[in-house]
């Protein structure tokens, strides 16, 4: 059952205590994303918390070093305790927004019990327009009991819209950001780190940062790699991340016989640093929405080469910052990486461009400021609405009986 709870208004309050809800926290864009934005709230008006359904993973255990951080509330699909123990964390830190992040069990069960918590804004972010965030029938049960869809550029808003079918007033987007003050070019770091992967100064690095995921699509990555090997032997390629696909990841690498041309990382907290190490960036995926790493990689001045879907051609300039190529096409893809991984000039122009790009593009102070607004606005709607329906007079929003003077017929 639904608990009441009054709701102060903004200005007769402290910090609006927001949860984020996950699975968990392994190193990823949609990761990273959160945790600059939880970083980057405003701690007069938001005290941010995390929730990992599962596991805490890497950056869940860092980010427990900084906010209240909570994890094992789901131990299978069908774990309906769940329901007490997701409802009560809610009520007990008296949360005032939960915001999902991303679709799947999270999406459901972060909704449903913020909604029998009685807590007064309820959102869902979405960050990729498929698996893993398609949206399946019983989540769009609860699109009622969901003030705000969340989507991270304009073109994966009209398909949360026209394909996921959300009402378009309940949906708002917010595009990615990124702190480029962190991601940035750095000659010392980029020496240290080359060292470690024993690549020399002359050696040209193409990298991927990506949890290994199916729809990531690092078997083409690397095929592509191989090619590339062919034409030019002294290349190096670099997979950033970690995921359920790493055992074939390294089977297929040890397939092609590239084996010595390819550093698998795991997953790390240094993307920064790594991205410096590197010359040009790759991104493989059969789908995305606005994946956090172009970004990151365009910051730190490299060009990249990316599929033509979801919001990345808004990000990338065909030939000025980078290369796009049709997705899951290995001729195009292996082409692309080829051309950039050969020519240095042509490689330290585009990623110039790359990087005044991203300074104008993807703002992590317009991000942070936008979830700032969304919780805080709809916030005060619902207290509004509250004050607004318990001022109407006892007569209103009860039945009165009419008079019966005459006699029973």
């Amino acid at each position: 059952m639904m608990r009441r709870r009054i709701n102060l208004p903004l200005d007769g309050r402290g910090p609006l205590r927001v949860m984020y809800l996950v699975t968990s926290m392994p190193v990823g864009g949609a990761e990273t994303l959160l945790v600059n934005l939880i970083r980057r709230m405003d701690r007069n008006r938001f005290a941010p918390e995390l929730c990992c359904m599962k596991e805490l993973g890497p950056l869940g255990e860092e980010m427990q070093k900084e906010v209240p951080t909570f994890h094992n509330m789901l131990s299978g699909k069908y774990d309906l305790r769940v329901v007490p123990r997701l409802t009560e964390l809610f009520a007990m830190r008296e949360i005032d927004a939960v915001v999902t992040v991303g679709a799947g069990d999270k999406m459901f069960w972060g909704r449903l019990c913020a909604w029998l918590a009685g807590v007064p804004v309820v959102a869902s972010a979405i960050h990729s327009t498929g698996w893993p965030d398609s949206i399946n029938w019983l989540n769009r049960r609860l699109t009622s009991i969901t003030d705000r869809f969340i989507g991270v550029a304009a073109p994966h808003g009209k398909h949360l819209v026209e394909v996921e079918g959300f009402p378009q007033q309940k949906v708002t987007v917010i595009p990615n950001g990124i702190d480029t003050d962190r991601f940035v070019a750095n000659g010392e770091t980029r020496q240290r780190i080359r060292s470690e992967w024993g690549v020399s100064d002359d050696t040209a690095v193409c990298g991927i940062v990506a949890a290994l995921r199916p729809e990531k699509d690092h078997a083409l990555f690397l095929k592509a790699a191989a090619r590339v090997v062919k034409q030019s032997p002294k290349s190096h390629f670099v997979i950033v991340g970690d995921g359920p696909e790493r055992p074939g990841i390294e089977s297929l690498r040890d397939e092609l016989g590239i084996q010595d041309h390819v550093t698998m990382t795991g997953s790390r907290s240094d993307i920064p640093e790594l991205l410096s190490a590197m010359d040009c960036f790759a991104l493989t995926s059969k789908n995305e929405a606005s994946p956090v790493s172009i970004l990151e990689a365009m910051s730190t001045q490299l060009p990249v080469v990316a599929p033509r879907v979801g919001s990345i051609p808004d990000a990338v300039d065909e030939g000025v910052n980078g290369l796009l190529v049709e997705a899951s096409n290995l001729d195009e893809t292996a082409d692309a990486m080829l051309m950039l991984m050969q020519n240095a000039d042509r490689r330290a122009e585009m990623g110039k461009a790359a990087r005044e790009k991203v300074l104008r593009y993807g703002s992590l102070d317009a991000m942070v400021s936008g979830y700032q607004d969304l919780i805080s606005g709809v916030y005060r709607q619902k207290v509004q609405a509250a004050l607004h329906a318990a001022r109407q007079p006892a007569s209103s929003h009860v039945l009165v009986p009419q008079r019966s003077d005459a006699k029973a017929s």
